[in-house]
This record gives structure tokens, C-alpha cells and sequence, in this order.
């Protein structure tokens, strides 16, 4: 049945006006980035600047090590995503290919570990990591990141492991190809956009998690990104406005760039798979 006109004209403005709401936030940010302190005080703010400054970005960079910060977000979000795939995805094909009770069990696991709220968990971490002697550490950062993005990624992959058909990988089995050359080269492939988007996921999440490394990093020298961005918030809790607008807008910035990047592969990978199965 065909959608009538109005009905499209419908989604298209849902769909415009939920662009809108995702946008505005980041746009009044690089607004703000660019404004004066004069423009920022004003009774009357305005979309555009009147008078566009870099000075927001230079003070930013004198009052605080944002280079190194990031370098460490960077660090323990790589680190992360990579770690979280290479363990999810032959998990994920176990479980959508062989459904024991493990397995339902896992897929239990997976969507109680989602309930669960931080503040539950970060006082036995805490004192696990500090057993360990990990706290103030990047790999303690990197193994909580890697558990905590872990159930999702591998919830992702069951699905996409259990949309490519089981019937290519009998044809190459027919055709003498063991199970590690099957999986190789007939699965892989056709699993690559959603291992993509899985990896994609787990670096934004560590990317953007503020919680834990509050906690478990101490010294200047290990914060990451986010914490760092709170020091731009005064002691009374009066903010610098320009300066954190302009750090927060580099901040976002990587995760904008990686996802423009590997966009068209994930969808030509989807595509592709399509057409193969």
C-alpha cells in the first residue's frame, strides 16, 4: 500500500524537525565558540557573531593541556573499540550460530548488564582496580571501557552475524573450504559493516565517558578529554563560557570526522552484502 502524500509530507517534517532538535545544541556551540566575551554577556545573543574570534580556542589551549588529554581519550578510546571487537565478534558468531543455553544466557547477560547504573558499580570496581593497582592507570581506563561497551557491541554483532545466510557458508563448505577459510573468507566480509559501526560505537562511548575516568584518574597528566573540560567550571560553578565552548567543540570533533569518513563504507559494505546473499 502506497504512502499518500500527505503521510510522506508527515515523515519528512518529523524527520526535519528531529534533524533540528540534534542539531541546535551543537550549532549554538560553534555559535558561542566564535562569540567575544562581550557577545556572550549580551542580554540580546544572536546566531551569527558579530564580531568572530579565535581567542575563545587560544585561551583554551594556555589554560588547560588539551593536546595531552586528548592524546589520552584518543589512546584509551582506540584501544577500547579495537579490544571490544576482537572479543565480541567471535562470541557474537557462537552465539547467533549455535542458540544453547549459554548462549540465551549470554543474551541475557547482555541486556541486564544495560540496567545496571554506574553509580552501582564504581565502588567494587574501584576497589578491584585498586587491588589490581590499575587506578590512575590507562589500561584500568581501557579495561572498564572494554566490559562496559562490551554487552552492547556484542548484542550488535549478533544481529548482523545472524543476517548473512547460513547457506553461503554450506556452499563453501560443499566446495572444500574448511571452517577458519569459510569464516575468513565468506563471513568476514560480509560481517566488515558491522564490525565497522560496532568499533565506531565503542570509540564514541569511551570517547565521550566522563564518569569512570573521574573516578579512577588522578593525576593531571592521565585525565582525559572530558575531565578536563570541567576545569573550565569555576569553584562557585560559574563557567568560562567562550573558552569551554571552543574546547567542547574540539572535542566533538573526531567522532564527527571518523563517522564521515567510514559512512559510505558502512553502507556500500551493507550493499554489498545484500547483493552477495
Amino acid at each position: 500500500m502506497r504512502t499518500s502524500t500527505s503521510g510522506r509530507v508527515g515523515q519528512y517534517a518529523a524527520l526535519l524537525a528531529y534533524l533540528v532538535f540534534l542539531a541546535f545544541p551543537f550549532l549554538w556551540l560553534v555559535s558561542t565558540a566564535f562569540k567575544s566575551p562581550r557577545e556572550l554577556g549580551s542580554l540580546h545573543p544572536t546566531w551569527i557573531p558579530r564580531d568572530p574570534t579565535l581567542d575563545n580556542f587560544r585561551q583554551a589551549f594556555d589554560e588547560q593541556p588539551l593536546l595531552r588529554a586528548a592524546g589520552n581519550s584518543l589512546l584509551a578510546a582506540l584501544a577500547a573499540a579495537v579490544i571490544a571487537v576482537l572479543i565480541a565478534t567471535p562470541l557474537a558468531y557462537v552465539m547467533a550460530r549455535h542458540r544453547t543455553r549459554l548462549a540465551k544466557a549470554a543474551t541475557g547477560w547482555v541486556v541486564v548488564s544495560q540496567a545496571f547504573p554506574l553509580v552501582l558499580v564504581i565502588i567494587p570496581l574501584f576497589l578491584v582496580l585498586k587491588n589490581l593497582r590499575l587506578i590512575n592507570s590507562l589500561t584500568g581506563l581501557v579495561m572498564v571501557y572494554v566490559v562496559w561497551a562490551l554487552p552492547f557491541a556484542l548484542w550488535m554483532l549478533v544481529g548482523y552475524v545472524r543476517a548473512v545466510p547460513t547457506e553461503l557458508e554450506e556452499a563453501a563448505a560443499v566446495d572444500g573450504a574448511g571452517r577458519l577459510r569459510t569464516l575468513v573468507s565468506v563471513t568476514a566480509p560480509l560481517l566488515a559493516p558491522g564490525i565497522v559501526a560496532t568499533a565506531l560505537f565503542a570509540f564514541i562511548t569511551a570517547w565521550n565517558e566522563f564518569f569512570f575516568a573521574l573516578v579512577l584518574l588522578k593525576t593531571a597528566d592521565k585525565q582525559t578529554l572530558p575531565v578536563v573540560l570541567t576545569h573550565f567550571i569555576g569553584a562557585e560553578g560559574v563557567a568560562d563560557l567562550g573558552p569551554l565552548a571552543a574546547a567542547a567543540f574540539l572535542a566533538t570533533l573526531p567522532s564527527l570526522v571518523i563517522f564521515a569518513i567510514i559512512q559510505r563504507r558502512i553502507t556500500g559494505g551493507m550493499l554489498t552484502g545484500a547483493v552477495k546473499s
